[in-house]
């Protein structure tokens, strides 16, 4: 099947940038082709929200053979029982009022305060969408620990809780990592790269 564009189901231009060096394919995304897109995340998995996401796009598409990627992805914290997870995004949230990145990684780690057991890590839910019907998944994980403190919040790179979200390997947070590093270890960086080899089967 012939494609002409690939479409992201995001209006996250930090997102957009990160999918695109990994995929190393340029991507659409709505907000910067006037497309309104906000739909409702009524899912209780990633992969419900993933689907749900590139579903609604697809929607919205003129050209019925562009394809659609849509990610639903966020960290899950075993001392808090997996939260935030699907509600990474929305964590802290008071009516309606999103909280900015770093109110919410202050929050978290207020949350883990006298925590000892600091283990988590982020899941990655990649969609790649032709029609309503056919549709691959790929889901990843990457591993890691929340730091023990504001304080220990390191880097400037990537974006949301990579400065909380330390690697091991690494010894350095995910924020510490070049972009080339990360995308080699990355949830989004696995999961894009198992993406991308399946576009020839498109």
């Amino acid at each position: 099947m012939l494609f002409m564009n690939i479409w992201f189901a995001t209006n996250n231009a930090h997102k957009k940038q990160e999918l695109e060096a990994i995929i190393n394919m340029p991507l659409k995304i709505p907000a910067e082709e006037g497309i309104k897109f906000n739909p409702e995340e009524t899912g209780t998995t990633f992969c419900e929200n993933a689907l749900l996401k590139a579903h609604e796009l697809k929607k919205l598409l003129k050209a019925k053979n562009d394809l659609v990627i849509a990610d639903d992805s966020g960290l899950c914290v075993d001392a808090l029982n997996g939260r935030p997870g699907v509600f990474s995004a929305n964590y802290g949230e008071k009516n309606g009022k999103k909280l900015l990145s770093n109110e919410k990684n202050l929050l978290l780690l207020e949350e883990l305060e006298n925590e000892i057991k600091r283990s988590a890590r982020f899941v990655c839910t990649l969609v790649l969408l032709s029609d309503y019907d056919r549709f691959f998944i790929a889901q990843e994980t990457l591993e890691g620990e929340i730091v023990k403190s504001i304080e220990l919040a390191r880097g400037t790179g990537g974006f949301g809780y990579d400065p909380i979200f330390l690697v091991p390997e690494y010894g350095r947070t995910l924020a510490e990592l070049s972009a080339e590093e990360k995308n080699s270890i990355s949830h989004r960086g696995k999961a894009g790269k198992i993406i991308t080899s399946l576009l020839d089967k498109i």
